[in-house]
């Protein structure tokens, strides 16, 4: 078992006999910058073989796609340099507009295809004619590092994802495991509420590694509808738990409860046992669960009502964790087989969707076209000739670093370490290429900062960092099959190069760079604008879809919350793990309340329409509590529900309607059932 300090240097030693050999290859093919090929390399080279090979897939076709656009951009409007600006600042824009919304590994070939459309169509306005050889030559460059950097890391100690996978999901059900304890024994601390946001983080974590499976090369992979099922169910554990935990506040504060007591050290006790719990005991602990419940009827009061949403919910707790722990097992062994009630999730198909902000996303991508037309500007003004590096660099950068909330301390710094590359590339230019003879004698030269840089690489604090360092050495060294090396070049190239970060920089700064407590309150804003549709929605909403949104959500939150420095109150009353359990209730009390009839389903549709005017006010800033009228309505709905004939459809709906109660006013006096008509 290697340690990751030896993984480091392996993955490090992988990737510069890679990106060796695609020099080597590069310049016995007479290639005519088969440095590209080496820079390739160290783009794609990835700790886990999984994640190279699909990064490795997205990076080629996202090169065809921007040397096909390149091609079909700068021969038409080269005659028309404004134009041909304002056409490839568009197109970085859209690509980047598309990266950003869709938030998985696939995103990298619409980004690439926006950068490499400028990489490739700027410099080639020198010789527009000769734009197709050389978008064919780019792309047989780039082909050939990946298939280095992949033949390579396939075969010298290869990562599979598989492993690692398998790794985050026993942490994530440990994690999820002590949470369930602190949950059923009424604990309610900081503590507990930074472990559900964890878990939160965990979830979409697991869900986008997951993606890289296909793609694996280990011989027996966990098969990925096993690893989506799991990763529905691990997301319905946070509202779950989070419902536990309310309801037992409620019932705690009323006194103990012998049996409910008991009941309750018994699940600890079993989800404290693990994987190897027994089978059967989760089946007795689920129908005590069901016994826990009293009657449903119009007279019931709130004790009751909770009790019973507090044992339906702990019997879905034993449902959950028993699939978590089944699922995990099939995963671990695929050969095996999967119990008959899980066959539904492992044949669903559906991807799952995540939150998306398409308002931040064209700020983003606004912001990256500016600065490349910044850039064309001043290129086409001044007549300079190395324009188009500042113009490329502009459209690299923009796109990079479009993630973060502000992403221009990102800029600035991988500026600070491109001109590090610049003064160490000058001294290999200048200093050590002109004495070297061979090919030996040059990897022998290039091997002691490479190996360094590549054990950084493998690092995620140092990752991002020092590959913006590699790409400069690299891309400064340029080497080529013979020794070309010009002061006036160099330096003309360092300053336009620099040139393209500032104006990635001061773009963004203006146009696009936002606060953390701006974004936390905007991730917000958006889950209650979607609460709003949820509510007011004709048909059944997604149940999964929304819980999907709803945890990535929180795990987005998660880091902006910690690093938020103000005290904003309707920030620091916000509770998204409410809102997530509140949008579940909505979507179960739309499912039934075409079934309860008469006054019950005319009172739920009010209510419905009551709760998305609040959320829909609140989105916009209007409001930060619900009304006192929304109570009434509520505790109305409630009753004409309970008074309703009994069928599986109103319990449903009277929990529903406790769910929406304890996630709107937590705080009121306990409802009151309505006094019974004298005839």
């Amino acid at each position: 078992m290697l340690t990751p300090r030896s993984r480091a240097w392996v993955f490090s030693l992988n990737t510069f006999v890679a990106a060796m050999a695609a020099l080597y290859l590069g310049l016995r093919f007479s290639l005519p910058r088969p440095s590209w090929a080496m820079i390739t390399v160290y783009v794609v080279s990835q700790p886990l073989s999984g994640t190279l090979r699909s990064k490795a897939v997205f990076r080629l076709l996202g090169t065809v796609l921007g040397a096909a656009m390149a091609c079909v951009i700068v021969p038409q409007l080269v005659n028309a340099p404004e134009l041909m600006s304002l056409a490839m600042a568009l197109w970085v824009g859209g690509c980047l507009y598309l990266a950003l919304l869709d938030r998985t590994p696939r995103s990298y070939v619409f980004m690439l295809g926006g950068y490499t459309a400028a990489i490739i169509g700027f410099p080639g306005v020198a010789a527009p004619g000769a734009l197709f050889d050389t978008a064919l030559v780019r792309v047989e460059e780039i082909g050939l590092g990946i298939v280095c950097a992949t033949v390579v890391h396939t075969v010298l100690f290869p990562r599979p994802v598989g492993p690692v996978l398998l790794e985050r999901i026993d942490g994530f059900l440990a994690d999820a495991g002590r949470w369930a304890q602190d949950a059923l024994a009424g604990r309610r601390d900081a503590r507990t509420r930074r472990e559900w946001h964890r878990l939160a983080e965990d979830v979409t974590a697991l869900h986008l590694l997951a993606t890289h499976l296909p793609f694996d090369t280990a011989g027996l992979r966990p098969r990925a509808g096993a690893v989506r099922a799991l990763h529905e169910r691990m997301s319905m554990l946070l509202p779950i738990l989070s419902s536990i935990e309310d309801r037992l506040a409620v019932l705690q504060a009323q006194g103990p409860d012998a049996s409910r007591d008991a009941l309750l050290k018994a699940l600890s006790a079993w989800i404290h046992s693990g994987p190897d719990a027994s089978r059967e005991e989760g089946q007795r602990l689920a129908g005590a669960c069901a016994a826990l419940a009293p009657p449903l009827d119009a007279r019931a009061d709130w004790s009751a009502l909770v009790t019973t949403s507090l044992a339906v919910r702990l019997g879905e707790l034993v449902d959950t964790v028993q699939d978590c722990r089944d699922l995990r097992a099939f995963i671990r062994d695929p050969t095996g087989s999967a119990p008959e009630r899980l066959t539904p999730l492992l044949r669903s198909r559906v991807q799952r969707p995540l939150h998306r902000d398409r308002g931040l996303a064209l700020m983003s991508s606004v912001a990256a076209a500016v600065a490349v037309l910044l850039c064309c500007a001043v290129w086409i003004s001044l007549a300079w000739p190395e324009g188009s590096a500042a113009a490329m660099m502009a459209a690299v950068y923009s796109s990079l670093f479009a993630t973060q909330d502000d992403p221009v301390p990102a800029i600035l710094s991988a500026l600070a370490f491109t001109l590090v590359s610049f003064v160490v590339g000058a001294v290999y230019l200048f200093g050590v290429l002109p004495g070297l003879d061979g090919f030996p004698m040059l990897v022998a030269a290039l091997a002691p900062t490479l190996l360094g840089v590549g054990v950084l690489l493998a690092d995620p604090r140092w990752a991002g960092r020092a590959s913006i360092a590699v790409l400069g050495l690299l891309g400064t060294l340029s080497l080529q099959d013979r020794y070309v090396a010009d002061l006036a070049d160099f330096l003309n190239s360092s300053l336009a190069q620099a040139a393209g970060f500032i104006a990635a920089a001061l773009s963004t700064r203006f146009l696009r760079s936002v606060g953390t407590e701006w974004s936390a309150y905007r991730l917000l804003r958006i889950g209650w604008r979607e609460l709003a549709g949820l509510a007011s929605a004709p048909g059944v909403p997604d149940r999964q879809g929304w819980t999907s949104r709803m945890v990535d959500r929180l795990g987005l939150l998660t880091p902006r919350l910690a690093l938020a420095t103000s005290r904003d109150e309707a920030l620091e009353a916000a509770d998204a793990l409410a809102d997530l359990r509140l949008g579940l209730n909505v979507v179960d009390l739309q499912r039934v309340r075409p079934h309860v009839g008469g006054a019950a389903s005319v009172s739920a549709e009010r209510l419905l329409g009551s709760i998305a005017g609040h959320f829909r006010e609140r989105s916009r800033g209007r409001v930060t509590v619900p009304p006192v009228e929304l109570l009434g309505a509520l505790d109305e709905t409630l009753g004409n529900v309970a008074d309703a004939p009994s069928s599986n459809e109103k319990r449903a709906g009277v929990l529903a309607l406790v769910g929406l109660r304890r996630a709107l006013f937590p705080d009121a006096a306990p409802y009151r059932a309505p006094p019974l008509e004298v005839a």
